[in-house]
């Protein structure tokens, strides 16, 4: 199968994946559900991902792809850490209240096993927050910020950009926000960060 043959089915395979998620939950998405969904073939899947839990730490993976990517670049190629915050906050924000992230979270909620959460937690924040801590020591390094704990820094920059909006979206207390509230928030956040960290 052609690359990018493979990649539009995988996209399908994946929003089959979402719907059966929503519908019938962690524990009741199995892969042949996933697949009679998808109009896939069982071993596909298999051959694809693995078995159920590479598939989903797969969707997690290609949902935090874009912050990751402007993380990684960031990282290799330095320069104004403070403006690639910029551009970071509002992505990852949306990120976090999408669709997407709300269906995996509340699944992983209802989740007796853990394993959703695992794959949440594996696949998003401990691989996204230690890129995140780099580029806080980039500005740190620049003589942008200063702190004395980056665990500290790292999560006063979180709380002020996240708060409790993943969780109002997750218990359905608030609609997605838009990309100009995502731009507006990152935007106080960040200043709000910098001020505390001048």
């Amino acid at each position: 199968m052609r690359d990018d043959n493979r990649t539009e089915r995988q996209a399908q395979i994946e929003t089959a994946a979402y719907a059966v998620l929503e519908e019938k939950g962690y524990a009741g998405a199995s892969m042949l559900a996933i697949a009679r969904r998808a109009k896939a073939s069982n071993e596909t899947l298999y051959n694809w991902y693995g078995d159920k839990t590479g598939l989903f730490h797969a969707l997690v993976r290609r949902n935090a792809a874009e912050v990751q990517a402007l993380l990684e670049a960031q990282i290799a190629e330095g320069g104004d850490a403070l403006d690639a915050l910029s551009r970071l906050g509002p992505v990852l924000l949306s990120l976090l209240t999408g669709a997407r992230a709300v269906a995996l979270n509340r699944a992983a909620a209802a989740d007796a096993t853990g394993d959703l959460g695992r794959a949440i937690a594996s696949e998003g924040r401990e691989r996204i927050a230690p890129m995140i801590a780099a580029v806080l020591e980039q500005a740190r390094a620049a003589g942008q910020l200063s702190y004395a704990d980056g665990g500290e820094a790292l999560g006063l920059y979180l709380d002020l950009l996240v708060g409790d909006l993943q969780i109002r979206r997750v218990i359905g207390r608030m609609p997605e926000p838009t990309a100009a509230e995502c731009e507006a928030r990152s935007n106080r956040a960040l200043a709000a960060f910098r001020r505390l960290c001048a």
